[in-house]
C-alpha cells in the first residue's frame, strides 16, 4: 500500500511539472535562406530577457545579417541595417546600437560550440554586451594541438574542459571566444540556415553582397512546451 501511495505521488508530481508552462523560451529566425529555432538559456537571464523584450517590440524585423564569415559566425541586429540611407549598398554596418549594454553573464557550462547565439560587444574592459547585436556560431573543428595553442595564447591560460574539447574536435565551434563574449542560447533546429548564410559572397567588410534580412518571433507557450518535450529539456 505504501509503495502504491508513493507511485501515485510521483505520478502526480510529474504530471504537475508537465501541466505547467514551458521551461524555456524559443524564438524563430526566418530569412530567405530558411529558418532556425533557438532556445534561450535560463542560465543567462539578463540576456534572455533583453532579447525577448526586443523581439516583442519587433526590433529585429527587417534588420540584416550584416557581417558573415564562413567557418566562424553570422552577425546581425544592427538597427542601422534597416535604415535605407545608412544601409545603402556597400556601406559598412555594425556601429548601430540601442544605447545600453548588458552585463557579461559568463558560465563555465556555456561555450562557443557550433550553433550557439552570443552577444556582440565593443572592447569595453567589463566585457559588457551590446544591447542588441548578436551572432550565431557556424565554427569549425579543432585538433587537440590547436586547442592547446589557443589555451596558451588567445585564452590566456584558460583551460578548456575535456568534455568541451570533445565537442570542439567532433562538431566544432569557436573556442577562442569563450569567457570573452556571453553565450545566451543555441539553435535546436535549422542549423543549415546558418551554413547557407555563412557561405554567401561578401565584400571587404564581410557584408553579404546581397542583403539578408531577418524576421524574429517568439514561439507560443504551446510550441515551447512541445519543444521542451521534444528535446528532453526541462531546466
Amino acid at each position: 500500500m505504501k509503495r502504491l501511495f508513493s507511485i501515485v505521488l510521483f505520478s502526480l508530481a510529474v504530471t504537475a511539472v508537465f501541466a505547467g508552462g514551458p521551461k524555456n523560451q524559443y524564438v524563430r529566425i526566418t530569412t530567405s535562406y530558411g529558418q532556425c529555432i533557438i532556445r534561450l538559456y535560463n542560465q543567462t537571464p539578463k540576456h534572455r530577457d533583453n532579447f525577448i523584450k526586443l523581439v516583442k517590440q519587433g526590433f529585429y524585423n527587417g534588420t540584416l545579417f550584416h557581417r558573415v564569415i564562413q567557418n566562424f559566425m553570422i552577425q546581425g541586429g544592427d538597427p542601422d541595417s534597416k535604415d535605407s540611407v545608412k544601409a545603402k549598398p556597400g556601406a559598412e554596418l555594425g556601429n548601430g546600437d540601442v544605447g545600453y549594454t548588458i552585463p557579461a553573464e559568463f558560465r563555465d557550462s556555456l561555450f562557443h560550440k557550433r550553433g550557439v547565439i552570443a552577444a556582440a560587444r565593443d572592447d569595453n574592459p567589463a566585457k559588457a554586451s551590446s544591447g542588441c547585436q548578436f551572432y550565431i556560431v557556424e565554427g569549425k573543428r579543432f585538433s587537440n594541438g590547436k586547442l592547446d595553442t589557443l589555451e596558451n595564447t588567445r585564452l590566456k591560460g584558460h583551460k578548456i574542459p575535456e568534455w568541451q574539447r570533445e565537442y570542439y574536435r567532433s562538431v566544432g565551434g569557436v573556442p577562442h571566444l569563450d569567457q570573452n563574449y556571453t553565450v545566451f542560447g543555441e539553435v535546436v533546429m535549422g542549423i543549415d540556415m546558418v551554413d547557407r548564410i555563412a557561405a554567401v559572397k561578401t565584400d571587404a567588410s564581410d557584408r553579404p553582397k546581397t542583403d539578408i534580412s531577418m524576421t524574429v518571433e517568439l514561439l507560443s507557450k504551446k510550441e515551447c512546451k512541445e519543444l521542451d518535450s521534444l528535446t528532453g529539456i526541462i531546466q
